[in-house]
């Protein structure tokens, strides 16, 4: 009660200073403040480390499915569906289950063997998760109602959808994380920027409407938040691609039984000399500069963000008018709900995720390491005496026996 009553005098103290501003600019001060209130906290957990990110995710995600799953109770709640919220988030807990364990099998390889209740649930897991998922099926069809089967499928496909849009890209953040916490931090922080950037061009300069979905929206501010995201991403990356923190993927250390991000940054993350094009070299005066490669990949990162991400912000617009409510949750004073912060955050994450896989990642030897481990002695012969014999036709492993000679 305490903390409700303290939370209740800040805000009637804040709507008391902004009771003689103008509505535009009191939304705008509101707006500006939480705003600032929500990035220190973001810079908080990124302090923390990579683990914590995780929670966090994970706790967003919840209150996400939690926002939308509200929404389709609030509609036909007075239908009396029987356990729709409970299925509801049963499945929840279900798809979770599945894509945490395919993720601690696929990075935390080494820790799962070791440990035998962890190795038995990682050679089981999928046929767990489907058992688990096949269960809660049975369930809804045992639900059904005569009078409500329509309804009924309906909220099964509106809990399914909600899954596939909050789960899944949650679990492609993480994954992105895993990467190294630069390929999380750069495209959330790009998404703010333009985020940010689009209102203040929009709220100073705005005339041009964008979207009937978002008549707020307008072309001054694309264009603008566009332009200052892509500045914003290069710098932003400039500066982290320097520090070990950022760029190295998380692992386990078996030495020390911790998570640990440490290693040799790869070229990626290596100033390297460009020569500049002639027209850029009459404008500057310079003929090379020097720059990390990631810095080249952070302008794709922000287009994206710029051009794409929006969309993401654009679909739930037209998913609340359609719902006639104006935001998902009041859980931010000024934002709406915290699936309103993060709708064009989804978006991102899967482009990333793919964009790693496309154009950054290759062979993990680690991992192929990891697994060849924990074949049978004599697969891991045979595949010894396979790698032996083609090193050897390739010519490679006499020049190795002669170096170690």
């Amino acid at each position: 009660c305490s903390r409700f009553f303290l939370f209740k005098t800040k805000r009637n103290g804040l709507s008391f200073l902004l009771s003689n501003t103008r509505a535009l600019w009191k939304n705008w001060w509101v707006r500006g403040l939480f705003t600032l209130a929500m990035i220190t906290f973001f810079f908080f957990i990124i302090y923390l480390g990579p683990m914590v990110l995780m929670m966090i995710v994970l706790c967003v995600q919840i209150k996400c499915f939690h926002e939308i799953i509200m929404i389709g109770y609030s509609v036909y709640h007075s239908y009396d569906l029987p356990w729709f919220r409970t299925l509801s988030w049963y499945f929840l807990l279900c798809v979770n289950y599945f894509f945490y364990g395919e993720t601690v099998t696929d990075y935390f390889f080494t820790l799962v063997q070791r440990e035998e209740p962890l190795r038995i649930l990682s050679k089981y897991h999928r046929f767990i998760s489907f058992a688990l998922y096949l269960t809660g099926f049975c369930m809804f069809v045992l639900s059904l109602v005569k009078k409500h089967y329509r309804l009924q499928f309906y909220m099964f496909g509106w809990t399914h959808v909600t899954l596939l849009i909050v789960v899944t890209q949650s679990h492609l953040i993480i994954h992105n994380l895993f990467e190294g916490m630069i390929w999380f931090i750069v495209p959330i922080s790009c998404v703010i920027c333009n985020d940010i950037m689009a209102y203040m061009f929009g709220f100073f300069f705005g005339r041009t409407p964008l979207i009937k979905l978002s008549p707020k929206k307008t072309w001054e501010g694309f264009i603008g938040g566009f332009f200052a995201t892509i500045v914003f991403g290069i710098v932003l990356s400039y500066f982290m691609s320097g520090y070990r923190y950022f760029v190295c993927p998380v692992e386990f250390n078996n030495d020390s039984n911790s998570f640990q991000v440490d290693c040799q940054p790869p070229e990626l993350f290596q100033l390297q000399e460009y020569t500049l094009p002639s027209v850029l070299e009459s404008v500057t005066g310079w003929t090379t500069v020097h720059l990390y490669p990631f810095q080249i990949h952070s302008v794709a990162l922000s287009s994206f963000a710029s051009i794409m991400g929006p969309f993401g912000g654009f679909f739930a617009s037209g998913f609340k008018r359609a719902f006639k409510i104006k935001d998902f949750a009041n859980t931010i004073p000024g934002h709406g709900g915290i699936m309103d912060r993060f709708d064009c955050q989804y978006l991102m994450a899967t482009f990333v995720n793919v964009y790693i896989a496309s154009f950054i990642r290759g062979p993990n030897p680690s991992k192929v390491i990891q697994q060849l481990l924990a074949l049978r002695p004599d697969q891991q012969l045979h595949i010894f005496n396979s790698l032996k014999a083609h090193l050897v036709e390739k010519g490679l492993l006499p020049a190795l026996e002669g170096a170690a000679a």
